[in-house]
């Protein structure tokens, strides 16, 4: 919830600078997308400042409901409407303070596919949680429950974010070794619903910062992150970006 219009127009602006200069010639490395998820009040403002270019937009939630007496919520073809192709679900702090099951979280990536949209599947334990030696245990409860509503097809058009909450505005990370291996856990789990679905996309989420970003990106089962507090920040950001571009282009 962060955010104003004065804000978001400078930030923008300079993201899609930054991104549209990369590569020497204006382009990404193939293989490499750039998204932002925006607050749905400034839906509008982002497709106004974004499209046409190589930055993607979406939203940080969608309704679990197409339509009704549901005041306040915002259903996932609302933001179709504004040209939106991404919806975060079940983002750790939704989870936590809007009491949402693995359930509802369920029913949004149901609903934002339905519309269109490519819903970021969000999962993660607490540090009480990989304390106790439980992270499988639940983020696989987690991404069972998505995937238990869905066919082998839908499924394969959802991303996946592992972000450890422990993680999470902490200034902590994973140590890429720790993230590898809940990544290669859930992408088997993924693999043992439908071969198609080990290549479903599994970002990382957890404090991903410009001096960790490329570390991360280069494990095997790590395609990219979700960035939380260095999104607010354009150079941070776009640093983030060019590690990616690093590691697809030494990949390439």
């Amino acid at each position: 919830m962060h955010g104003r219009l004065a804000e978001n127009a400078r930030l923008l602006q300079a993201v899609t600078q930054g991104v549209n200069g990369m590569g020497g010639a204006g382009e990404l490395q193939d293989g490499v997308r750039v998204g932002v998820c925006v607050p749905s009040l400034y839906l509008a403002q982002a497709q106004s400042l974004l499209q046409g270019g190589r930055v993607e937009w979406g939203v940080q939630d969608v309704s679990a409901h197409t339509q009704g007496a549901y005041t306040g919520e915002v259903a996932a073809a609302m933001a179709v409407e504004f040209g939106a192709t991404l919806a975060i679900v079940g983002h750790s702090e939704r989870r936590a303070y809007h009491g949402e099951s693995s359930e509802v979280v369920a029913l949004k990536a149901q609903r934002a596919l339905e519309a269109g949209l490519t819903p970021i599947v969000c999962v993660g334990e607490t540090l009480e949680e990989r304390e106790a030696g439980a992270t499988e245990q639940i983020v696989g409860a987690q991404l069972d429950a998505v995937l238990a509503t869905l066919s082998p097809e839908r499924a394969t058009r959802i991303i996946v974010a592992y972000e450890p909450v422990w993680a999470i505005g902490t200034g902590k990370s994973a140590t890429a070794e720790q993230a590898q291996q809940v990544h290669a856990f859930l992408r088997g789990r993924l693999a043992a619903k439908a071969a198609a679905l080990a290549d479903v996309l599994v970002l990382y989420g957890g404090s991903v910062k410009p001096d960790n970003a490329e570390e991360l990106f280069r494990q095997a089962d790590i395609d990219g992150g979700l960035i939380g507090g260095a999104s607010l920040k354009d150079a941070d950001f776009l640093a983030i970006c060019n590690a990616a571009q690093a590691v697809v282009a030494g990949a390439a």
